[in-house]
């Protein structure tokens, strides 16, 4: 087996083993080649020789898989202003990108701030960060996850109810 073989094998088997025991507050990250690796101990860091759309594909089909999660997913907001000329291939990463999160809301949001949401989730839950070859700026694809069977309405039903059960006693 090659290095690259096995590489790819590593990231698919520990992603295939992360996201059973991931669900809601657990982040997984599709990064572009600068993306750095942090210090935080929730965080692992994973280099997986591969290209960014082949990662992101696996991703997205293994959380759609995954009947218990679902994900919130953010880019950051600076890719739509890369230009071609500084960072040739944005042009045509930003179309793939697009049909492949087509069924999804994506949220565009500072680099800075989904860096520090990391950060913040990364001291209490674990994140999972994908490092692929790419290297265009500003096109990492992150994943928070969520409950896949109980949403924000039904959240709200809840605290309605509990609410209405103690004015009532």
């Amino acid at each position: 087996m090659s290095e690259l073989t096995a590489r790819a094998t590593d990231w698919e088997h520990r992603l295939s083993y992360a996201l059973p025991l991931f669900g809601h507050r657990n982040w997984i990250v599709v990064a572009d080649a600068a993306y750095p690796a942090q210090s935080s101990g929730g965080i692992e860091t994973i280099c997986t020789g591969a290209e960014q759309v082949h990662v992101l594909r696996r991703v997205i089909d293994a959380i759609a898989d995954a009947r218990h999660i679902r994900a919130n997913n953010y880019v950051d907001y600076e890719l739509q202003f890369v230009s071609e000329s500084d960072a040739p291939g944005v042009a045509s990463y930003r179309r793939e990108l697009e049909l492949l999160m087509a069924n999804s809301v994506v949220n565009r949001i500072p680099h800075e701030q989904i860096i520090a949401r990391l950060d913040q989730s990364a001291q209490v839950f674990r994140i999972l960060i994908l490092k692929t070859e790419l290297s265009i700026p500003y096109t990492s694809v992150f994943f928070e996850l969520d409950c896949g069977y109980w949403g924000q309405e039904e959240e709200e039903r809840l605290r309605e109810a509990i609410v209405q059960s103690n004015t009532s006693e």
